[in-house]
């Protein structure tokens, strides 16, 4: 398979008059895991946001499963952005259970996702009573329910330990070759580069890289700040 599952093109974002994002264009290839790169506040999260459909851009568009953004093609992507919602007073697996009855998924699919991210043990635990790297992690079991077509995932190794973070970094790998679509944002250069097949970078607004990791050289940490310094250009 071929056609880009998640794409953008000529996205523009403002708030109060902060141009957040601008023409910001990303093409995603199946098969291969895409890194979201860019330093704190580059406007990450608000792209991932609008391919989520959950902020509407002053300008371009975003096609999923090769057509025209649509809520119905939702169903075929999971997503585990900032802030998570839970319902506090349910238990980490009956929180899970809400989403798999939803999709018509028995409940072994909750505790599948609940080994993936390491909260095997903590699945009868009020969501309520986790800390925030836990909720982290319940957030990305929730985003793996169902094995969707395109994973959109913001900082997913955040309250992982580094057997986790491995382990993660493993299953996303597999989980793309099987011609599926994985969006990362991460802050861990050195993760990325042991993840990712391709990046985009952004800072000040706009895109500084769009391409295969390799062509920014061994040395990633480097590339990037040299990509990033200097704000908008």
């Amino acid at each position: 398979m071929t056609d880009t599952q998640l794409a953008c093109r000529g996205v523009a974002v403002s708030f109060g008059g902060h141009q957040v994002l601008r023409d910001i264009s990303l093409t995603t290839t199946p098969g291969r895991v895409h890194a979201l790169l860019g330093p704190n506040g580059a406007g990450k999260s608000t792209l991932m946001s609008v391919l989520l459909g959950l902020i509407q851009p002053d300008a371009g568009e975003v096609t999923l499963m090769g057509q025209p953004f649509t809520r119905e093609a939702l169903r075929h992507v999971g997503a585990s952005i900032n802030d998570p919602a839970f319902y506090s007073h349910l238990s980490a697996r009956n929180n899970l259970r809400v989403h798999t009855t939803l999709l018509g998924l028995p409940d072994s699919e909750a505790d599948r996702v609940l080994q993936l991210v390491g909260l095997q043990g903590a699945g009868k635990k009020k969501a309520g009573t986790f800390s925030t790297g836990m909720k982290g992690r319940l957030a990305l079991a929730q985003s793996l329910i169902g094995e969707p077509e395109v994973l959109i995932l913001d900082e997913p190794q955040n309250g992982l330990d580094p057997e986790g973070i491995a382990h993660l970094r493993a299953y996303l790998k597999d989980y793309a070759r099987a011609g599926r679509t994985v969006l990362v944002s991460s802050h861990q250069l050195g993760e990325v580069l042991h993840m990712a097949d391709d990046a985009t970078v952004i800072a000040g607004g706009d895109v500084r890289f769009a391409g295969e990791l390799a062509e920014l050289g061994p040395n990633l940490e480097e590339s990037f700040f040299r990509l990033t310094a200097g704000g908008r250009k």
